[in-house]
């Protein structure tokens, strides 16, 4: 079972989601909050796999609770989903950073809610790849001065600082492999081996990291 928590302000969202989600025989929900602190209160309590997080609540934001939920210090780091209203917010890249698994419109189809705890509960970040380029160009407009070049880089092999490249600029495994003449396997494979050796945890962070380590850098092809 895919344990979710749900944190929202509105008691009609958080009823209308939990609704649906525990209609899912592989789903259940193990609770909501109506504000950030009690979500991160609750989470260390009922360690959900995955929180649906409102960015915008009161006593504390879901981007103040995203942080605090997926920091090195957190006792226990769930999965985070962001909700909003807007297609694009400047929390989510925020949150993105933080490590939050993606973000998701609250008027979304329901079909995509429930599919997108299935995804990030499998591990995947929760941004097709043209939400991904969308990332890019809002990350690239923001950085507009190259970065120094993180020594970082230097644990990655160059076949997998080619994969690194091509995921930062929005690709998807299909396109990667077929860029690089391998099969979607090995491409899979390499980006596997720069998580674990980068401490990524998804798609999403890994462009973060290719944009502030200057393996990439806005404007040039690179």
């Amino acid at each position: 079972m895919i344990r979710v928590l749900i944190a929202d302000d509105q008691a009609m969202v958080r009823a209308g989601f939990a609704a649906l989600l525990a209609s899912q025989p592989d789903i259940e929900v193990v609770g909501d909050a109506a504000d950030g602190v009690q979500a991160v209160d609750r989470v260390a309590r009922l360690r959900p796999d995955i929180v649906l997080m409102d960015v915008r609540m009161p006593e504390m934001d879901g981007l103040a609770a995203a942080k605090r939920l997926l920091s090195e210090e957190s006792g226990f780091r769930p999965s985070v989903i962001m909700l909003t209203t807007f297609d694009i917010d400047d929390y989510i890249y925020e949150a993105l950073r933080y490590g939050a698994s993606g973000f998701l419109l609250k008027d979304a189809p329901p079909e995509d809610l429930i599919a997108a705890v299935r995804v990030v509960a499998e591990g995947e970040a929760l941004l097709a790849p043209s939400v991904t380029r969308r990332l890019i160009a809002e990350f690239a407009r923001s950085r507009p001065a190259a970065p120094v070049r993180s020594a970082r880089l230097a644990e990655l092999t160059e076949r997998e600082l080619d994969v690194l490249r091509l995921v930062a600029r929005g690709m998807s495994n299909k396109e990667i492999a077929g860029a690089l003449f391998v099969s979607e396997q090995t491409v899979k494979t390499h980006i596997n081996r720069i998580f674990a050796k980068l401490g990524l945890r998804d798609r999403a962070q890994a462009v973060v990291f290719a944009y502030e380590s200057g393996l990439i850098t806005a404007g040039r092809p690179d």
